[in-house]
């Protein structure tokens, strides 16, 4: 079965921009959209101190098989994160230690799968920027079928080509790129307001203080 390919292009980030969303936590960024776009605790990377920040290409795949996954790796541009909606399958990996060192040497950005891989080692060997639901090590099938760079919704999150990915060991948020302005602006002002909370817990005071919260009655 041939992989239905979505004509969806998308404003390309520049690098001055992207630098900026590195600066971005992803709770910030979920803070900002109103606690949404938050991918489940399911979504794990493979290693601890690892990040994400590149723009979205989209993968839904059959469960249980890799071919539109690797044909998207060979068409990718470098920095661009592969997000992969695999089902949530957890017992048959669509992602292993192949592909991920033909993205590492594409130079992508990172992947995303709503699902398995395997070859854990290599992915680590190799730095690459995973993020996943499970590890296993039945392998995939390849070639029945798929949809390239359309829509999808997975993990608690709706992905479209060119939206940011942003991750760090918390997990995984989305940002859609439509809003792109106006989310890094908010989140650059809420980092500012966590200095100044920081600031205030340094020179002694409470977070109740700060937040202006409802204490207690005294008794």
């Amino acid at each position: 079965m041939a992989f239905q390919k979505v004509n969806a292009p998308f404003q390309k980030l520049s690098s001055a921009a992207l630098d900026a969303w590195r600066t971005i936590p992803p709770a910030v960024a979920s803070d900002c959209l109103n606690r949404t776009q938050a991918m489940s605790a399911a979504i794990k990377p493979v290693s601890t101190g690892i990040t994400l920040c590149g723009q979205a290409r989209t993968v839904t795949a059959m469960a249980g098989d890799c071919g539109s996954i690797c044909e998207l790796i060979g068409v990718a541009e470098a920095g661009e994160v592969i997000v992969v909606d695999a089902g949530g399958v957890e017992d048959t990996a669509v992602w292993g230690g192949i592909m991920t060192a033909e993205a590492a040497h594409r130079k992508l950005g990172g992947a995303v799968v709503f699902g398995a891989i395997r070859d854990i080692e290599e992915v680590r060997q190799l730095q690459f920027n995973m993020f996943c639901k499970a590890i296993v090590p039945r392998g995939p099938h390849h070639g029945f079928g798929g949809i390239i760079d359309g829509a999808i919704s997975m993990a608690g999150a709706v992905v479209h080509p060119g939206d940011i990915v942003l991750g760090n060991d918390d997990g995984v948020v989305i940002v859609p790129l439509e809003r792109a302005e106006e989310i890094l602006a908010a989140a650059q002002e809420h980092l500012d307001k966590e200095k100044a909370w920081l600031d205030g817990i340094r020179s002694g005071q409470t977070i109740q203080q700060m937040f202006k919260m409802q204490t207690s009655a005294s008794r």
